[in-house]
């Protein structure tokens, strides 16, 4: 990761918004010169999600509907839900953004509420709803995480399965040490080190109590309860083993995905977003498998999350130009097909069925899903909820820099568990 001092980060960041708030203002929501309907769309870009990805989706939905006309902004950093909160604050939210988070906005009256008939050709309508309403389109179902595995790397150690245990996971980790390989590859920032802990959470907690989060929210559990404070012991214990480099947390989520695919680590605990790199023109150049990350009796257990999908403000210029956009968007066949292929994504529409040309990497991953779905065991993917059943605004970040705290000998799993705790008592 590139270093940068604080002032001149944060001169960056400020200079950012500067500009695209100035862009917002140029080119505002409304009818433009050319009489369309002018609406402005949030996206963030990632080595996946690249400029031309999104072009070409807008343009799908545009040739549909070629009375709107969309101004596509950029998030600068991955925390897109910062900066859309930063927008709001000069006036200049965006009438539709994506995978951004809908609390906090949600309950100031910002975002549309989106009706049951506008629902009905989703799977699970109801997903990330806030006090009852749905704000944000549950689009995509994402699996968090997928343990990948570089099996050379693996057999460089001598290891001749993936682990089905945790006490296997370990055992796994100090052999591909013992050969000076870092058994996992992380990274500092939510979207790289938060699926490696929505995987230790979903087997010690979630499996065994999946409404750990509503409970919590209803101050009937605890974080320093004792399966909370294991699975951040567990984290704790990968880091002061060196199973994990502390120094990655310096890493953000494009270093650490390019560390894994360039062979600097044999695990990587990552979304299933990551088979659209794997199944890419630029996949690796070693063989690739996949498992479930594993609880102390078996590996089972699959951490997902619905949602993530559009939003619309509720105060836009063109509150029907942007609702139409958004559903047509997410809706759109060759959209969804795409998801799959480049992020993917698993679409969580009726009667959607993946193309027949998804890369053996997607299709690893997503019969991993459908086996967990048949048999019951998909829980809530940890701190990636949203709405009612996610943590309270600005709990989410607490949490992930609480874990850095963790990985890096900072802060002990009873100082992090009680530091937790004691954010979530001040509301």
């Amino acid at each position: 990761m590139r270093r940068m001092s604080l002032a001149f980060g944060a001169a960056t960041l400020a200079t950012a918004i500067t500009m695209s708030a100035c862009t917002v203002k140029q080119e505002s929501s409304g009818s433009n010169a050319s009489g369309k309907k002018q609406i402005t769309f949030l996206t963030f870009e990632t080595p996946n999600l690249t400029p031309q990805y999104w072009d070409a989706a807008i343009k799908r939905v545009t040739d549909q509907h070629p009375e709107i006309a969309v101004k596509r902004l950029v998030s600068p950093t991955q925390d897109r839900t910062a900066y859309a909160k930063q927008l709001l604050q000069s006036g200049q939210l965006p009438d539709v953004m994506i995978a951004v988070s809908p609390a906090g906005f949600a309950e100031a009256g910002e975002l549309y509420a989106w009706t049951d008939q506008e629902l009905e050709r989703f799977l699970f309508p109801r997903n990330g709803a806030v006090k009852g309403k749905v704000y944000q389109l549950p689009a995509n179902t994402q699996t968090i995480p997928i343990t990948y595995y570089n099996k050379d790397l693996f057999a460089k150690a001598g290891i001749t399965a993936p682990p089905a245990t945790y006490q296997e996971l370990l055992d796994a980790s100090a052999k591909l040490k013992a050969k000076n390989i870092t058994p996992v590859v992380t990274g500092g920032v939510h979207d790289s080190i938060g699926p490696l802990v929505a995987g230790v959470w979903g087997t010690d907690v979630y499996a065994k109590n999946p409404d750990w989060m509503k409970q919590r929210r209803e101050n009937k559990v605890k974080f320093c309860d004792p399966d909370p404070k294991k699975a951040l012991g567990k984290v704790a214990d990968l880091a002061a083993k060196g199973y994990i480099d502390k120094t990655s947390v310096s890493r953000d989520y494009a270093a650490g995905q390019q560390a894994f695919l360039d062979g600097k680590g044999a695990m990587y605990a990552m979304g299933n977003w990551l088979a659209g790199a794997l199944d890419g023109p630029d996949k690796p150049k070693f063989a690739v498998g996949q498992f479930n990350w594993p609880g102390d009796n078996d590996n089972k257990t699959v951490p997902a999350f619905t949602g993530g999908g559009l939003l619309v403000s509720a105060k836009a210029k063109d509150l029907e130009a942007a609702r139409t956009f958004a559903l047509a968007f997410q809706l759109d066949k060759a959209n969804l097909d795409n998801s799959t292929i480049v992020d993917g994504l698993i679409p969580a529409i009726k009667g959607y069925t993946p193309p027949p040309n998804v890369g053996p990497a997607y299709k690893e991953g997503y019969d991993l899903y459908a086996k967990a779905l048949a048999n019951q065991t998909v829980v809530p993917a940890f701190n990636f909820e949203a709405g009612d059943d996610a943590p309270p605004p600005g709990m989410g970040a607490k949490i992930d820099s609480a874990i850095v705290d963790l990985i890096t000998g900072k802060k002990n799993a009873d100082a992090v568990c009680s530091f937790l705790d004691a954010e979530w008592a001040k509301g």
